[in-house]
This record gives structure tokens, C-alpha cells and sequence, in this order.
């Protein structure tokens, strides 16, 4: 028996005749039918494994979270009180100190910086997710094969579980606040959506760099932090910068996380009217979604050969 080396690959076929000695090993393979261990599949054969793995990826998510705070006393509460807890000290800061909430009501801006906080998170912990998604899992990923994608989709999954938590208190602050169950409060279904697409595209791209760049999980923190502030989620974009350039507003409100904390806002507070939304609001947040779902996914998949090895 011999062994052909290819692509870091190894196959094993029957003793080679005198005719084939002359043979290059690729040659060689293609002759036998014999093809590279762990190729990467076409987009579609690529979707149609994934979306076989798809039980697998929900049940990680679940593992994962259930695991996240099994050594805290208090479980699961904390999925609920960190963000809560973030928002209580950007409020005594931003709400109290800075009056940052200037130009609303307190009955507005508790539930609008509590919005943003939770919806900002569902982002940023996705973004942080797949920034480890494969050099954080190597033994997994070395050790079995499946699609890569996996991984990043199901850490973004397990995000969306978190926030659905979190979502039961995001309610009660609105209805403490005054705003009670309605019809526009249906409209958090496809804007969250949107942003679960968008979130996942983004952790396709984050898990490539991760990846190759282990220590791009040191520089992200800033990076994130920097967005958050960009994004009006303690503050009202249009009211903050009404002494500024029209551009640089606009700018703002326009990047996918201000969009998307702004249609979850306008869903759920009853003060937080349609003039507080940047014009063609939907289109640009499934713009947004489409972009970065479709793209992360197919920058995610032309590197797929390449996860773990090395």
C-alpha cells in the first residue's frame, strides 16, 4: 500500500503499476478517483450540509448557554441582570450626570436606553462570539468534520436564546414606563430577525479573522466599545448632534447597530415616534442584512479548506 499526499490530505490506494510510476500524485489521484480530505464542497452543496447540521447547531447554542454561567450560584439570572446592570450605571452616568436624555421624558428614556443596551449586546456579544469561533474550538474542528459554519451560526444563535431572555424584563421596563401591548409592538419580530441575520453574517466574517488572527479577540473589545458610542444607545443621535454637520448624523444613525436599536424602540415605546427614525429605515435594514448575511457567508465558506490547520 502506498500513501498519496495532496492539499495536506492523505489517501490510500492499491500499489501503483509499472504504468503509472511515471505519474504526478495529482495525476495519480484523479486517475483512482480519489479526492482531497476535508475539499471544500460548492456554495449550494455547502448550504445543504449545513442546514443538515442544523439540529446539531441548535443544540450547541442551548449547551452553550446553559453552560455559560453553571458555576455562578444565581444561574441564568445573569443573562437577564448584566445588561440590567450596564444599563443602571450608563443611566446614573449618561441619564443622571451627563443628561444625556435630554429632549425626552424619563417615562422615554429609561425604556430607550434599556432597548439599546439589550439590543446593542445581542450584537456585540455575536461580533465577540465569532471573533473565537474556530481558533476557540480547534480540538472540534480539527478532530471532526462538519461545516465550519457551525460554529459562528450557532454562537450567534445562542445570543438570539439570551436576548429572548432578556427580553421579558425589556417589556416590563415599557410597561412600568407606560407603554402597554400594542400592534406596532409586533414589529420587534422582523426587526430582531433582521439583526439575527446581520449579527450571523458578522460573526462569518469575525470567525475568518479569528482565525488567522487570534489576537484580533485583544483588539475587539475597543472596537466595540467605539461602535457603542457611535450608535446613540445612551443618547439621541439627532438631538446630541444638532449643532453638527447634517452628514455626520446621518452617518450614525445609518450604521446597522443605530438601525436596528431605533426600529426596536419605535416597536416597543410609545414615545419614540416615526421622526425619530432616519428615512427608508426597513429598506436599509434589510439592506444591512442582506449584505452582511450573504457576503459574511460566502467570505466565511472560500476559506473553509483552511480552518484548524496550520
Amino acid at each position: 500500500m502506498s500513501d498519496i499526499h495532496q492539499g495536506g490530505a492523505v489517501a490510500t490506494s492499491a500499489p501503483p503499476s509499472s504504468v503509472d510510476e511515471g505519474l504526478a500524485p495529482g495525476d495519480l489521484a484523479a486517475k483512482y478517483g480519489l479526492s482531497v480530505s476535508g475539499a471544500r464542497p460548492g456554495l449550494f452543496e455547502y448550504v445543504r450540509q449545513l442546514w443538515s447540521r442544523r439540529h446539531f447547531i441548535v443544540a450547541f447554542s442551548s449547551a452553550k448557554l446553559t453552560a455559560q454561567y453553571s458555576q455562578a450560584k444565581l444561574g441564568q439570572v445573569w443573562q437577564v441582570a448584566t445588561p440590567l446592570l450596564n444599563a443602571l450605571v450608563y443611566y446614573l452616568i449618561f441619564g443622571l450626570i451627563l443628561g444625556a436624555g435630554r429632549g425626552m421624558g424619563k417615562d422615554v428614556y429609561i425604556p430607550f436606553l434599556v432597548t439599546g443596551i439589550f439590543v446593542f449586546t445581542f450584537t456585540q456579544n455575536s461580533v465577540m462570539a465569532g471573533v473565537r469561533a474556530i481558533s476557540g474550538n480547534l480540538g472540534l474542528v480539527r478532530a471532526l468534520h462538519f461545516p465550519r459554519a457551525s460554529l459562528p451560526v450557532s454562537f450567534s444563535l445562542q445570543q438570539l436564546q439570551q436576548l429572548l431572555f432578556s427580553m421579558v424584563v425589556l417589556v416590563a421596563v415599557a410597561m412600568v414606563s407606560g407603554s402597554y401591548p400594542a400592534m406596532s409592538w409586533l414589529l420587534v419580530v422582523p426587526a430582531l430577525f433582521l439583526q439575527f441575520v446581520f449579527n450571523v453574517g458578522i460573526a462569518l466574517i469575525m470567525a475568518r479573522a479569528g482565525a488567522k488572527t487570534p489576537d484580533l479577540a485583544q483588539l475587539m473589545p475597543f472596537v466595540m466599545r467605539t461602535w457603542m458610542y457611535a450608535s446613540g444607545v445612551m443618547f439621541s443621535i439627532p438631538v446630541m448632534l444638532k449643532d453638527k454637520p447634517a452628514w455626520i448624523a446621518d452617518v450614525l444613525m445609518y450604521n446597522p447597530a443605530a438601525i436596528y436599536m431605533d426600529l426596536v424602540r419605535f416597536a416597543l415605546i410609545d414615545g419614540y415616534g416615526a421622526e425619530n427614525l432616519p428615512a427608508h429605515v426597513w429598506a436599509v435594514a434589510a439592506g444591512w442584512a442582506v449584505l452582511f448575511g450573504a457576503g459574511g457567508f460566502v467570505y466565511f465558506w472560500k476559506a473553509e479548506e483552511r480552518y484548524g490547520r496550520g
